[in-house]
């Protein structure tokens, strides 16, 4: 069973509750989780929108973005589950790609310049992650932040295609999944 809210909720305990934060979810079931998380968890600063967050309108602005994409989960699969070419197809693939660069795309519009945001997935795949941002990055005018952190040297990594962003490999204590900060820069 998932958390839903979990990212959301320890951003609003990390800032004590002293920041705005707006939760797009467009999925109504997953909504109602959220709203019962947050409030469970006392997260007052958060503002919920029932929102398919490639849809935002452009007049928003913001100082800071946690894209947690949507993907095929190869992170996080069980490799013991006998339905698992059901689920996971080049298909599922396919469709998170093109939703993960329509997303990235607006995340970077409504970022405000010189501010940075994260790209997340629970994918380990080359075509959800590295491709996706290699493809977007340029056009935004944006540029990889390289993460760094102590105790980022204990944890299982994969060699990423791109300097400075993470790719955790699946063992026993962890799920795989990806991790990029990206820097929207000024224009000149």
């Amino acid at each position: 069973m998932q958390h839903h809210g979990g990212k959301t909720t320890e951003l609003a305990a990390i800032s004590n509750n002293e920041t705005h934060i707006t939760a797009c979810e467009m999925n109504h079931i997953r909504l109602e989780r959220l709203k019962y998380n947050i409030e469970k968890q006392g997260a007052i600063c958060v503002y919920t929108m029932e929102k398919d967050a490639r849809h935002i309108d452009d007049f928003f602005s913001f100082d800071s973005i946690l894209l947690d994409a949507p993907c095929s989960g190869s992170g996080t699969l069980n490799i013991n589950d006998v339905n698992i070419e059901k689920t996971f197809t080049p298909k599922l693939i396919e469709k998170s790609v093109s939703n993960q660069v329509s997303l990235l795309r607006k995340a970077l519009k409504i970022l405000k310049p010189g501010k940075q945001m994260v790209y997340s997935t629970c994918s380990i795949l080359l075509q959800e992650n590295e491709e996706v941002i290699n493809k977007v990055i340029k056009e935004a005018n944006a540029e990889i932040v390289p993460i760094n952190f102590s105790g980022i040297e204990e944890l299982p990594i994969l060699p990423s295609k791109i300097e400075g962003t993470l790719l955790v490999t699946p063992n026993e204590l962890y799920e795989g999944f990806f991790i990029a900060k990206i820097r929207k820069n000024i224009q000149n």
